[in-house]
């Protein structure tokens, strides 16, 4: 058996930017153990899987290095990158059939690949006792997700709060069973964030698409416009073009290709 396997930086055009992904282009599914070790050895926050089903369609599905997630915006945009600009596929946009996000699709914006993601109505979220304390850090606000609260997010005072953070993850992996979205309005972006998904094995996410599915209804709803330039300020950082279009989020960023292979062991 050999399997084709490629590495790519997802919201950035630089090859030490943005957002790593394994993508694997498959013919037909193999049993989840061996999707599930595979991610693992991949060692990166997100494997991207997909077969195709129709033309221009694929199923697609997400794995941490140690559980499969319900949504993954770095790596479908890593994966809508190796279809059109590694495989050659034909079409002005693409489909991906998910298991918990239903329909999700992608297409050519310029130079950018945007997403068309479901965005996330949010309610007022209680902070955690000791979470101040172990982000070190003062939260302002915070909201989750009405169904669903496997995110939440936390606003900081200012932009300098959110990159200065250097958290304790021990201490938020032991407060929190959710992804920690941070994030404060920005003067040369409409905001920045951070995440960090301590109990996926992922201390802090260089670069989040499923992230602004929250942080665009959000933001657009705290600064009444409807498109806006988001930033996140990981140490590798990633720039993301977002838009609200009613229940949709849409998201472009850039795309690199870093690597590509073959796996070549015995599953």
């Amino acid at each position: 058996m050999s399997l084709p396997y490629y590495i790519v930086n997802a919201f950035t055009d630089l090859p030490f930017g943005g957002n790593p992904a394994a993508v694997m282009p498959l013919d037909q599914w193999l049993p989840d153990h061996q999707l599930q070790a595979l991610a693992a050895q991949h060692n990166l926050s997100e494997t991207a899987f997909f077969v195709p089903v129709a033309p221009g369609t694929f199923e697609l599905r997400w794995f941490t290095p140690v559980e499969e997630v319900p949504l993954c915006g770095h790596a479908t945009l890593a994966s809508a990158h190796v279809l059109l600009r590694e495989m050659q596929v034909s079409g002005d946009a693409l489909s991906f059939q998910t298991r918990y996000r239903g329909l999700l699709h992608a297409q050519p914006q310029g130079d950018r690949l945007a997403l068309d993601l479901p965005a996330v109505e949010y309610e007022p979220h209680k902070v955690e006792a000791g979470l101040e304390a172990a982000l070190g850090a003062r939260v302002v606000s915070a909201v989750r997700p009405c169904e669903e609260p496997w995110q939440v997010l936390y606003e900081l005072d200012s932009e300098q709060s959110v990159r200065a953070l250097a958290p304790d993850i021990a201490a938020l992996a032991a407060i929190a069973e959710h992804c920690v979205i941070v994030t404060a309005g920005s003067n040369k972006y409409d905001f920045v964030s951070r995440m960090f998904a301590p109990h996926y094995e992922v201390p802090e996410d260089p670069v989040t698409g499923s992230a602004h599915c929250l942080l665009t209804p959000f933001w657009s709803d705290r600064l009444a416009k409807k498109q806006l330039l988001a930033h996140q300020c990981s140490a590798r950082g990633g720039t993301l073009w977002c838009e609200l279009n009613h229940d949709r989020v849409i998201v472009a960023g850039h795309a690199v290709t870093f690597a590509s292979g073959q796996i070549v062991a015995e599953l």
